[in-house]
């Protein structure tokens, strides 16, 4: 390997991306491994390769699965399984924060200490392993990601009463199952997952639930681990885990770890107890929230360089501590007891003499248990395949697991049974995968395989038919009596029809539910579901068109709102100051209700035009009527069809009068030295009205709205704007700066003392820092001129008419 080759830490909490990260890192190298915490996740992972570069460049490595094409150059793997003798551009290990667990963790922190790519390193995980990166890899870089969305605790709920998209977590198969038979009784079902559940079964429980078909979730801490599923909140229905050692109550970083599966990518999550779960603490639902965790103190070790010269030599090498204070040994390992275990099988010891046959012994030894037998059952098993494998045919007899094959192959019984056998399954499946243990492994393998599918899909039947109630049947038996059908509309706005929820009604819309099923079901769904709306939409159109003017809302997208409902927008291609209205929805309601609405609508935003725009209105109407003298009127109208904005250097005006200035500064018109503007609009609610109604008014606007938080006295621009889209808002753009109005005419008057202040201060006075004045400056066409006077700004040139008459009164001034 590469010494010199980067080694990135990517740490922070769930949803910041890490895992997708470091995919996308994989494939931009042409070879590349990526070790993960779970069976279940690297399958998924393995996918996502395979979509992205094809089958033949993708190999899934598992203790129970190998798919290695001859072409493979990323390798999606546990991190046990992880094949470190191959050399690989980039190289990954996830939840590097497992390395302190006591039974995989010395795994990790092997990982952690000796796996690397050639060219680049990333290391997953928790925040918590700061202090460890830092002390056993002081040179690596530590990138740290933000949650993309907000973890909120919101108490305790009832089970039959969680929202929808909800996963509820329990730490035992009894338990799990209790919840998802209450769910179906009273939510219509569940879908189930469990970390002992296949690949094959706990995908097609997800699909499930992914789909739509059922809304919530029951499952074990293994949604944990990196599993994408769109969960909006996570109950907790126990605090207490089993963990291979005894009960114990859950950490803030593993509480964490499970309720970070609620809110994906930038949409929020929530999190809370449920059923007899007892309510966290304030401190635990603070250090959640807050991503706050302690610090994780040391790692599992063992000694990665065992002496297989004898069994106590094997023994006392795993027996060794380690040299460094960040690391400790791990104790109590189910393959260590197992091999001290076999020690006291005299025959066996007898044959593993030599180093090949006491790493031979040591492989049997580190069979996972997956049947989660007694550590008696457990040994006698892992004694056994090693009494054969360390024989002279060195081979388990296909005779014996041909029986136990024939023996697990049943897919009848109940959910117990399928998966007690499924567990033994994976057992033989991984003896399958070791290609030195069985005389014919490739056959095995697609044996074990074959098994495992069908038990797979029968323990998903099962779950499915004990856990989710299908009740469609009862929309598709309404088809033959479409005008009996019971559909109604909640308070809330649901709609549901034969007790089925089929969409939302969200203000004057009808939005359908998107889980819809066939057409024949649709259409009967629709039906229902009209003429549920047609009293509640007549209902919701007369309280609109007597709805007072504080319920009423223009919001910045150009909606209206009632009661914080969407039932109205801006129509494109309507008049500045005499907008139009759209009702959103509603459209199978009585016509005459539809335009009692929206006259009353269209009725209020007139008003509020005419209040909030006033110094325009009345521009306008003081053009319309002749009221203005001749020399103003071409300034007034350009005024009027601009958003109440010009910029000096574009206007003719040494031509218009003193008396003109006057009638003009009577109707709210201020001549600047940079602009001609009108004050009374760059307040923050007119200027947000402007805004709103300038930008609906155009018809495929490219762009979102350029509204600056009120009061801003300057704004950063991230693209060129129009003169009309600034001023509307109340500013004027100043190269990528963009400065209000009133400000803009404070810098110009400021530059045109007889003693300016310095650019320090000029800076200040546009809220900005100092080295963007010079930007600001050249943008409005000031000049930097240095002579012996010393440094300063010339003032813009400005257009003059091309015969100016004489003008009476005092002359339009400049910036200088």
């Amino acid at each position: 390997m590469n010494a010199r080759a980067q080694v990135r830490a990517v740490l922070g909490p769930t949803n910041t991306g890490k895992t997708h990260l470091a995919i996308e890192r994989m494939l931009a190298h042409g070879s590349g491994m990526i070790g993960l915490p779970l069976r279940l996740l690297a399958r998924e992972v393995y996918d996502r390769v395979v979509a992205a570069k094809g089958a033949a460049a993708a190999a899934l490595i598992t203790g129970e699965e190998k798919i290695v094409p001859e072409s493979a150059r990323y390798f999606i793997c546990t991190v046990e399984a992880m094949p470190l003798d191959r050399v690989v551009e980039f190289l990954a290990v996830d939840e590097i924060q497992v390395a302190r667990d006591p039974d995989r963790g010395h795994v990790f922190t092997e990982r952690l200490l000796h796996a690397r790519g050639y060219h680049e390193t990333m290391l997953l995980g928790s925040d918590t392993m700061r202090p460890m990166i830092r002390a056993l890899l002081p040179g690596a870089e530590i990138i740290r990601r933000e949650r993309m969305s907000t973890l909120s605790y919101v108490g305790p709920r009832k089970i039959t009463k969680l929202p929808k998209r909800s996963a509820v977590v329990a730490f035992s198969a009894e338990e799990v199952y209790a919840i998802a038979e209450l769910l179906r009784r009273h939510r219509g079902g569940a879908a189930v997952v469990m970390g002992a559940l296949s690949p094959r079964t706990r995908n097609a429980q997800v699909a499930l639930y992914q789909s739509g078909e059922v809304d919530f979730l029951v499952a074990t801490d293994a949604i944990g681990m990196g599993l994408n599923m769109d969960v909006d909140h996570v109950a907790f229905a126990s605090r207490r885990k089993f963990d291979g050692h005894g009960w114990r109550d859950l950490r803030a970083d593993e509480i964490a770890q499970i309720a970070g599966r609620a809110g994906r990518f930038t949409r929020d999550g929530a999190f809370g107890e449920t059923g007899e779960c007892a309510p966290f603490d304030e401190e635990i639902v603070e250090r959640v929230e807050g991503h706050a965790f302690e610090a994780v103190q040391a790692l599992q070790w063992r000694n990665p360089e065992l002496d297989f010269q004898s069994v106590p030599a094997l023994i006392a090498s795993l027996e060794k501590a380690p040299e460094r204070r960040a690391l400790q040994r791990v104790r109590g390992a189910d393959d260590e007891m197992v091999l001290k275990r076999l020690t006291e099988e005299f025959e066996i010891i007898d044959r593993a003499r030599g180093p090949s046959m006491v790493r031979r012994l040591w492989e049997a030894c580190q069979l996972p248990d997956f049947r989660k037998s007694s550590p008696e059952d457990h040994a006698r098993l892992a004694g056994r395949i090693a009494h054969h494998i360390l024989s002279k045919q060195g081979r388990i007899p296909r005779e014996w697991i041909g029986a136990e094959m024939d023996k697990l192959e049943s897919a009848n019984g109940d959910l117990d049974v399928l998966q007690q056998r499924l567990a033994h399954v994976r057992t033989w499946t991984f003896a399958a995968n070791r290609a030195d243990w069985l005389a014919d492994a490739e056959h095995w393998r697609e044996r074990t395989r074959a098994v495992e599918d069908k038990l797979s899909d029968a323990l998903h039947e099962a779950l499915t038919q004990r856990f989710i109630d299908r009740r469609t049947s009862a929309l598709l038996k309404g088809l033959k009596r479409e005008d009996a059908m019971l559909a109604g509309v909640s308070e809330d706005g649901e709609v549901t029809v034969e007790g089925h929820f089929v969409g939302r009604l969200e203000g004057l819309e009808f939005k359908p539910d998107p889980r819809a099923g066939s057409e024949l079901e649709g259409r009967a769904v629709r039906n229902a579901a009209l003429r549920a709306l047609r009293p509640e939409l007549s209902r919701r159109l007369a309280r609109i068109a007597t709805a007072e003017e504080a319920a009423l809302t223009l919001a910045r997208d150009g909606r209206v709102r009632f009661d914080g409902a969407v039932i109205a927008k801006l129509a494109h291609g309507a008049p500045l100051l005499k907008p139009r209205l759209e009702l959103i929805g509603a459209e199978n309601a009585d016509e005459r209700e539809r335009n009692a609405a929206r006259e009353r609508l269209e009725y209020w935003l007139a008003r509020k035009v005419g209040a909030e725009l006033r110094p325009l209105v009345q521009l306008e109407a003081a053009w319309r009527e002749g009221r203005l003298p001749a020399d103003a009127r071409g300034l007034a109208f350009r005024l009027i069809e601009n958003a109440g904005a010009l910029d000096r250097r574009s206007e003719a005006l040494d031509h218009i009068s003193g008396e003109a200035q006057g009638v003009l500064r009577k109707v709210g018109v201020r001549i600047g030295r940079l602009s001609v503007f009108m004050p009374g609009l760059i307040r923050p609610r007119a200027a947000e009205t402007l805004a709103v109604l300038r930008h609906a008014a155009l018809q495929n606007h490219p762009r979102p709205l350029f509204l600056p938080r009120p009061g801003a006295l300057s704004a950063p621009l991230d693209q060129p704007r129009p003169w009309p889209e600034l001023a509307a808002a109340g500013y004027r753009g100043c190269g990528r700066i963009a400065v209000r109005f009133d400000i803009a005419e404070k810098l110009a008057d400021a530059l045109a003392a007889p003693a300016p202040p310095p650019e320090a201060q000029l800076a200040r006075l546009i809220a900005r820092p100092a080295r963007e004045l010079a930007g600001v400056l050249g943008a409005l066409g000031y000049k930097r001129i240095e002579d012996e006077a010393g440094a300063r700004w010339a003032a813009p040139a400005f257009r003059r008419a091309a015969k100016p008459p004489r003008a009476r009164g005092k002359p339009v001034r400049g910036p200088g």
